[in-house]
């Protein structure tokens, strides 16, 4: 890699090839990076150290970067030994250095090497700064990602984010490979308990202008930096990633196995758009669990075994509960000869996890698959395959008109096309079904949309029901900006009607494609009458109302201690009187969306 990462910030980290398990469990079979970096100014400053099988050489590398200077400062962001098992030799080597770090830090010196460094020690918390002349450098706290101690550093020079253990991977820099999947298995595997404080995180550095991230795992990031933010945020949010489905299971005798395996082929038959297959007792634990919150549905295949259930699995699910994992679909499979009970095990042992939703059907197999066991696996592959199926365009029933039964006092998007052929949609809160024969239903839409004026040219639409699933970031997207500026559907694989439109590939239990008949105008809104003309059920899942909005899913606004006002529909405050020609700098609506703060 280019060890020159900016014109005075130098790379003078060390490849590992020699580690087996990293932290004493994690295959890595490309080694490992331990990244430190000298930033050089009118002062210079080493950014962490590394593993202490590597002092020698990362001194090496730190003296060549110096070019012959001192260094004035260490900073240590983290003090697990592998990235700060060489404090203590670098400090004999460099008697003058000051060590700079978090008040957490400096005790933990005092438990790994005997001394805290109170002579020569600079403590540090949120926004502390340090200049070592045209450099200058933030501090801000990351506590629990993934130790409490950790700090983050910002650059405002070089527009640098010094990140610690985030957006670290597994690998060591000498090999390319993909970075995406190993860093996945990283982040789900170390960090994937405090999805929370990731989350805090993630809002702080949003504030900054980042051009450069530089980990202390693997490479530094300079380019496409979006898509690494984007993946930080949905892992920490225990979002799924890519729609699929896991099967994790173990087998003894190979009868378990039998039904996973044809239940695999089931839901490929069924369009399914990725199923993995891992063998809990023969592949590694940790892929098995970075695929678990990868994918959003998960079969559990197990046997009754001393009366529990197959140890792998208990340990499999076990990794799962303690890193938080929710938001997903379960499956359940149990084998038993004489008195199974391993559904019933598998389901109590996730009863704590958040939003798990448990699929209708659970297959059950007694000791070896019958024409009873059959039925019920092509039952639960329907089952997880409905919304596959109602989104391809030759097995999807497109005159299913319980569509309409999904229609309530809820939150949709309308999706639509420009006569220039740019895609558009937008939040609206008002559908309502006027007949049945025929079927005709209304949407309202405020004039001052730019789907209205789309809409009005085209005479076509699709109304998306969201379903309780979806998140913020949905509202934010179609809600929050314009689509004659922004392109709403930036990185989202599209799925299409027959009348050519956008319906979304997640988040919705229902779609309707409409054509207008009428337009009514109600002044500062416009009433399209539409026809339907393709109406498909996707889910079960429950229509996402304003009040579910407002109670689960809108943030919290901060305003404790805080006077002034609140934005009712994002969340956003304005401290001060508020003008009456105010307009929400988050979500565009106007003053009469705000209510005082009490």
């Amino acid at each position: 890699m280019d060890k020159n990462i900016t014109t005075d910030i130098k790379y003078v980290g060390v490849n590992d090839h020699e580690v087996d398990l990293f932290e004493g469990q994690y295959t890595v079979p490309n080694g490992m990076a331990y990244n430190s970096y000298v930033i050089k100014d009118t002062k210079c400053a080493v950014m962490d150290t590394v593993d202490r099988h590597f002092t020698h050489e990362w001194l090496d590398n730190v003296s060549a970067a110096l070019g012959g200077k001192a260094p004035d400062y260490l900073i240590i962001q983290h003090m697990e030994p592998d990235h700060a098992g060489s404090i203590a030799d670098f400090m004999r080597v460099y008697p003058e250095v000051t060590i700079v770090s978090s008040a957490k830090a400096f005790t933990m010196m005092g438990q790994f090497f005997g001394d805290e460094y109170a002579e020569r020690r600079v403590v540090v918390g949120e926004g502390d700064t340090l200049t070592l002349g045209r450099h200058t450098l933030t501090f801000v706290t990351a506590p629990m990602v993934h130790w409490p101690e950790v700090i983050v550093t910002y650059d405002s020079a070089d527009k640098v984010l010094f990140s610690a253990d985030g957006f670290g991977k597994f690998g060591a820099l000498d090999v390319e490979e993909e970075w995406d999947c190993e860093a996945r298995r990283y982040y789900i595997g170390i960090v994937g308990k405090y999805g929370a404080q990731v989350q805090r995180l993630l809002k702080k550095a949003a504030t900054l202008d980042i051009s450069v991230i530089c980990p202390t795992h693997g490479p530094v990031l300079k380019e496409n930096l979006g898509h690494y933010i984007g993946l930080y945020d949905t892992w920490s949010s225990y979002r799924p990633e890519s729609e699929g489905v896991l099967i994790a299971y173990t087998s003894v005798y190979g009868h378990t196995k039998e039904a996973v395996e044809l239940l695999a082929a089931k839901l490929r038959e069924r369009r399914c758009p990725k199923v993995v297959v891992t063998d809990l007792a023969r592949d590694d634990m940790a892929e098995a669990v970075e695929d678990a919150f990868r994918y959003g549905r998960i079969v559990l295949a197990t046997t009754t075994y001393n009366a529990d259930i197959f140890p792998f699995m208990r340990t499999f699910i076990d990794h799962l509960t303690e890193r938080n994992f929710q938001n997903r679909t379960v499956a359940l499979m149990e084998n038993g000869t004489w008195a199974p009970q391993a559904a019933k095990t598998m389901r109590s042992m996730l009863e704590g996890s958040k939003n798990i939703t448990f699929a209708e059907h659970t297959v059950h197999i007694k000791s070896a698959l019958s024409q009873e066991s059959r039925a019920e696996i092509d039952a639960l592959a329907d089952e997880l395959c409905r919304d596959y199926l109602a989104q391809e365009e030759e097995t999807a029933n497109k005159s299913d008109m319980t569509a309409l039964f999904k229609i309530g006092y809820g939150l949709y998007v309308v999706t639509s096309k420009s006569a220039d052929g740019r895609d558009n949609g937008l939040i609206v809160n008002t559908v309502t079904q006027l007949t049945d024969n025929p079927y005709r239903v209304a949407v309202n839409i405020n004039k001052s949309n730019y789907s209205h004026h789309i809409i009005k040219q085209t005479g076509v639409l699709n109304v998306n029901c969201l379903s309780v699933e979806a998140p913020f970031k949905v509202f934010e997207n179609f809600g929050f900006q314009s689509g004659r500026t922004a392109d709403k559907f930036a990185g989202c694989t599209p799925l299409r009607s027959a009348n050519g439109l956008i319906f979304l590939p997640r988040y919705i239990n229902a779609f309707l494609s409409l054509k207008v008949e009428q337009y009514v105008d109600l002044g500062t809104h416009g009433m399209f009458i539409c026809s339907v003309t393709e109406a498909r059920v996707i889910s079960d899942k429950e229509t996402m109302t304003y009040t579910y909005y407002q109670s689960n899913v809108k943030p919290r606004p901060d305003t404790k201690g805080k006077k002034g006002y609140v934005c009712k529909i994002c969340g956003y405050v304005h401290e001060g009187e508020l003008p009456d020609d105010f307009v929400c700098p988050l979500c565009k609506h106007g003053a009469a969306d705000f209510e005082p703060i009490v």
